[in-house]
């Protein structure tokens, strides 16, 4: 199951309990099991408190009676401060730029069959890397790797929903970022990578069916993890949602 779906329907639980006016500003979750894509998610929600200014939820995804991610999430109605935001990165326009699955389809015939639906049917979200890197076979590279992504179709107007989906996208071209500088792809024979734990924080609004960019990178691997850490900006540089991550990364071979 993908990592990206049980955050964004954990949002979306969440939010339920919330009052309208007050939207998620950040997020820190655990991933404890594996789960089934088969099976049904039941979300349990707890509210752990509603202040003046914020309000804090705990959702416990599980699945077999067991829980198989926790999250604890942050709520705040927008308000007047302070504003600074680190410079947006330099990265080439998305126009020109193929989609990954465009990139799927026309590998399709190196993919094995058990992966090969998955990797050219038609997703939620377009992705345009800047760089391709090859999950079924790596090559070295830096520890940086930027994406831009938008929906694929149009999202209705509520910055909620552009939240949850911008969620779920967080969690694609991350981990993986930490096994560039070891040539290795994370689809290889052997290799096996898993989220431990993602956090991420909305810094401002945003619109999801316009293109965002994704800049990555790893700044560590060691003790069989891998930390990576991304920043996602509009395309005149607006600096609107941060994310990091830590997963087991291992090569059994």
């Amino acid at each position: 199951m993908f990592g990206g779906q049980v955050v964004g329907q954990a949002l979306y639980a969440a939010k339920e309990t919330v009052p309208e006016e007050r939207l998620v500003h950040s997020f820190h979750s655990y991933f404890l099991r594996p789960g089934d894509s088969k099976k049904p998610i039941i979300y349990d929600v707890e509210t752990l408190r509603d202040g003046n200014s914020f309000s804090a939820r705990r959702v416990a995804a599980i699945q077999n009676g067991k829980p198989i991610f926790y999250m604890t999430a942050s709520f705040q109605a927008p308000e007047a401060g302070f504003e600074h935001q680190k410079t947006m990165p330099s990265a080439p326009a998305p126009d020109g730029l193929p989609s990954e699955t465009q990139i799927a389809q026309s590998l399709a015939h190196l993919l094995p069959p058990v992966l090969k639906d998955k990797f050219i049917c038609d997703r939620p979200l377009e992705v345009r890397p800047v760089e391709f890197h090859n999950p079924l076979k790596g090559h070295v590279a830096e520890p940086h790797r930027q994406v831009w992504i938008r929906a694929n179709g149009s999202v209705p107007d509520d910055l909620r929903v552009h939240q949850y989906l911008l969620g779920y996208a967080s969690d694609l071209n991350f981990l993986p970022v930490a096994l560039q500088p070891h040539g290795i792809g994370f689809l290889e024979p052997g290799i096996q990578i898993a989220t431990i734990d993602h956090s991420m924080w909305f810094h401002r609004p945003f619109n999801l069916n316009e293109w965002l960019l994704y800049s990555v990178e790893s700044t560590s691997a060691s003790s069989a993890r891998g930390f990576v850490r991304g920043e996602f900006y509009t395309q005149d540089g607006v600096l609107v949602a941060s994310t990091v991550q830590e997963g087991v990364m291992r090569n059994h071979n």
